[in-house]
């Protein structure tokens, strides 16, 4: 596939999410969540694998850290940092309890679970949703058209739509950012 091409087919996938009144809505709706999470006092946590695990990473930070401007750091934090923990925990249990232990944990009720996956199929990201799901947190999957597991799990999922792993995880990233910039403006206005 060329330079161009490639670059092609990661805009027709951003349009054809554009043109997802489902999805567009989905995204909405995880943003009142991660809202209502905040303003509780609860926090916002994700886990994926790989590329996914980088984008857990970067969402937490613009979340944690900042996006556009200063502003009070909101409490948002990927899964998948503390690599002691992961090393333990897929040593003495499994690596597919590596975030369902986090989650049981850390999380609490309302806070709010990101779960990326680009097949929906990811064992630790579906059985930490699942946890995620007992423990009373709002529960999101991020993951490509293709059905997954994720997809009878968790409470909105999110489907880019597209079955080519670089345009879901660009696409993602892409959501993510929507998301950080809508929860700063809403939650911190800028006068």
């Amino acid at each position: 596939m060329s330079i161009v091409n490639s670059v092609k087919e990661s805009i027709a996938t951003k349009e054809r999410l554009l043109k997802d009144d489902n999805n567009i809505t989905l995204i909405k709706k995880v943003i009142e969540a991660c809202l209502s999470a905040f303003r509780n006092g609860g926090k916002v946590l994700l886990c994926g694998n790989g590329g996914s695990a980088a984008d857990a990473q970067h969402i937490a930070a613009e979340l944690s850290g900042r996006f556009n401007y200063d502003r009070p750091p909101l409490y948002a934090e990927a899964l998948n940092i503390n690599t002691s923990f992961i090393t333990a925990v897929a040593n003495d249990y499994s690596f597919e309890n590596i975030y369902s232990r986090m989650v049981t944990a850390a999380g609490r009720k309302g806070d709010v679970l990101i779960g990326i996956s680009t097949s929906g199929n990811s064992p630790n990201v579906v059985n930490a949703l699942e946890e995620g799901k007992k423990t009373g947190m709002i529960t999101v999957a991020l993951t490509g058209s293709n059905e997954g597991k994720v997809d009878h799990i968790a409470d909105m999922c999110i489907k880019v739509p597209s079955k080519d792993t670089a345009r879901i995880q660009e696409t993602h990233i892409l959501i993510g950012h929507v998301i950080c910039e809508e929860i700063e403006s809403i939650l911190f206005p800028k006068h």
